[in-house]
């Protein structure tokens, strides 16, 4: 596709990008850029939501791997509250990872490394469907939806009650698993917790089952745990996770 076709549908389209590789986020803003497409990035899911209530966004290219949210559940906040349409770039690239992108609301799922045409023909495709679409002059956040706020109240860690809450006082009932994990968490509070380690206190065998049972779980978590604030529960790439945010435990 060429360069004219191209930004024949980007001149009143906003994009922005979900990224936390600096190098890859800046690279890809640039190329798009220089094919006419009016995009920003962000690193981290909070600093979209700080950032969606200044704009209309048309398309957002979104990561699983973030550091503060896992991309699906941001996918699926988008979703259920705005008309924003969804690329995600990723590195997961298994038929199970792919499926859960799509579920959770991707129009186009990208497995990194990509060529950056891809992208942008992958753009492109998305765009054109906004502009053939009867909706397209709709607004793009829904007016009676909104948007989170981020909050420094601290959660707390119910003990005995098997019990999360969260800053806003909502109470998560916790899995026997689910609650086993987040104390593995917790006993390394702020700091990254091996998947070997949490594999072995959840008496999972360290293989490729017993990891999709893990990367299960925490999915599962995070959706539950995705209640006004970002979830707490990061994903540090090639190694494990780690709970980042001020905790209580009753």
């Amino acid at each position: 596709m060429s360069q004219e076709n191209e930004t024949k549908f980007t001149s009143h389209h906003k994009i922005i990008m979900i990224e936390d590789d600096n190098d890859l986020r800046e690279s890809l803003i640039l190329y798009l850029a220089m094919n006419g497409y009016d995009i920003i990035g962000v690193g981290s899911a909070l600093e979209f939501y700080q950032h969606i209530t200044t704009a209309k966004y048309a398309l957002a290219i979104v990561d699983i791997g973030l550091p503060d949210q896992d991309g699906r559940v941001l996918s699926e906040y988008l979703k259920a509250n705005t008309d924003i349409r969804i690329i995600m770039l990723t590195a997961r690239a298994t038929l199970a990872d792919k499926l859960s992108g799509y579920h959770s609301g991707a129009d186009i799922y990208l497995v990194k490394p990509v060529d950056f045409g891809e992208i942008a023909a992958a753009v492109a495709a998305v765009l054109i469907r906004i502009e053939s679409s009867p909706s397209a002059s709709l607004p793009l956040v829904k007016e009676q939806k909104t948007i989170r706020e981020v909050t420094v109240t601290p959660w707390t860690f119910m003990n005995s009650e098997w019990l999360l809450m969260t800053p806003l006082g909502v109470k998560i009932k916790l899995t026997g698993k689910e609650f086993k994990f987040l104390q593995c968490l917790l006993s390394y509070h702020k700091k990254e917790v091996s998947r070997d380690l949490i594999l072995k206190s959840l008496g999972y065998p360290n293989d490729t089952a017993g990891g999709a049972a893990l990367e299960t779980l925490v999915h599962r978590l995070r959706r539950k745990t995705d209640k006004g604030a970002p979830s707490p529960i990061r994903t540090i790439h090639c190694f494990g996770y780690s709970f980042i945010a001020d905790i209580v435990m009753a």
